[in-house]
């Protein structure tokens, strides 16, 4: 395989910028004619991500997610991953897990000693990249507790 670099950024990178288009695109296709997906717009803003991790394959942006302090009373200390998403091209290839990885050590290097994510059961390859790196369901959080499409999930760092 190419060799593979992380860049961490803000989220203004244009790079992650795009990703996170592709992101969406991909998640109107495969789950907007079930979920309604505008009610979670409010929750992916990009400008209050300041920790955002681009991945690099041969030097052609490949992926990217975030991670962002959550802001909730309910969970102490906690980060949450955000808006991580790998391109069609080199998906199936372990780089999304490597990119969760790294997040995950950033959040370390940040000191939080939680991270929580929200995702849903139809997206079954991120599910299944997250509970390999060590996430484990939990009840909803904040602004997803009412909405039971919505699968929360949380990893002790």
């Amino acid at each position: 395989m190419d060799e593979i670099e992380f860049v961490r950024c803000s989220g203004t990178n244009e790079d992650f910028i795009e990703n996170c288009q592709l992101l969406d695109m991909d998640l109107d296709r495969r789950v907007g004619k079930v979920i309604k997906r505008e009610k979670y717009e409010q929750f992916n803003q990009l400008d209050e991500i300041k920790e955002v991790v681009v991945v690099y394959v041969a030097g052609k942006a490949a992926g990217a997610g975030a991670i962002r302090e959550y802001q909730y009373n309910d969970i102490d200390n906690a980060t949450e991953l955000k808006r991580v998403f790998v391109r069609d091209k080199f998906q199936g290839k372990g780089i999304g897990t490597k990119l969760v990885l790294e997040l995950i050590k950033w959040a370390k290097e940040l000191g939080y000693k939680k991270m929580i994510l929200e995702t849903g059961e139809l997206l079954q390859e991120s599910c299944h990249v997250y509970r390999k790196v060590g996430f484990n369901e939990i009840e909803n959080y904040g602004p997803y507790v009412s909405m039971p499409e919505s699968l929360c999930m949380m990893k002790e760092l």
